[in-house]
C-alpha cells in the first residue's frame, strides 16, 4: 500500500497493487497519517502540541523513507498527465483531480524525432516527448519528414486524436 501526500495542494491517495484504493473516500475521510498531523493543530498547550507534531512528523517521515508515503507536487501530476496523453485509461484517482477544477488536456505540442511508413503504408511518428503515434486513417500523408518538425497532437471526435506535422493536413492517429 502506498500513500501519496502533497501538502502544498492537499492531495492524499492510497494506491494498492491489488486495485485502486483511495485514502480520500467519497465521504471525505483522509489518510490516518494526515489526520494525525491535523489533530495536533488543535491542541492548545504548546508543549503537548509540539510533542504531538514531533510524533506525527516522525511517523510521516518514517513512512516516506520506507516508501509508504510519496510527496507529489501539482507540477509532477501535470507532467504525468501530459505523458499519458492519448492512452486509454480508467478514470483517474482523486489525487489527479482534487482541488481546483482539473484542467482537461486537449493537445500536446512537441517535435518530430522520426517517422516511418509500415508495410501497410501507414505512418508511425516518434516524437521528442518519447511518445509514438500510428496513423489510423487511410488518407495520404504529405509532410516534411525531418527531425525537429513541429508536431501538434489534439483530441478529436469520439475519443480519437489528430496529428499535424508542420503545416500538413491533420492525420488521424492512435497512441502506441
Amino acid at each position: 500500500m502506498r500513500i501519496i501526500i502533497a501538502p502544498s495542494i492537499a492531495i492524499t491517495a492510497v494506491l494498492s497493487l491489488a486495485g485502486p484504493s483511495v485514502a480520500q473516500n467519497s465521504a471525505g475521510a483522509r489518510s490516518p497519517l494526515l489526520e494525525q498531523v491535523a489533530r495536533c493543530r488543535q491542541i492548545p498547550a504548546d508543549a503537548e502540541r509540539l510533542s504531538c507534531f514531533d510524533s506525527a512528523a516522525g511517523a510521516l517521515d518514517t513512512a516516506e523513507r520506507q516508501g509508504e508515503v510519496v510527496v507529489v507536487e501539482r507540477g509532477q501530476i501535470q507532467e504525468a498527465r501530459r505523458q499519458l496523453f492519448g492512452f486509454e485509461l480508467p478514470s483517474l484517482p482523486p489525487m489527479f483531480t482534487r482541488g481546483a477544477e482539473a484542467e482537461q488536456l486537449d493537445a500536446v505540442e512537441t517535435t518530430l524525432v522520426s517517422a516511418s511508413q509500415g508495410a501497410d503504408g501507414k505512418w508511425l511518428f516518434r516524437l521528442a516527448d518519447s511518445s509514438e503515434w500510428r496513423q489510423i486513417d487511410s488518407g495520404p500523408v504529405r509532410f516534411q519528414n525531418r527531425q525537429g518538425t513541429d508536431i501538434r497532437v489534439r483530441r478529436a471526435a469520439l475519443g480519437s486524436y489528430q496529428l499535424t506535422a508542420g503545416r500538413s493536413r491533420a492525420v488521424r492517429v492512435k497512441r502506441q
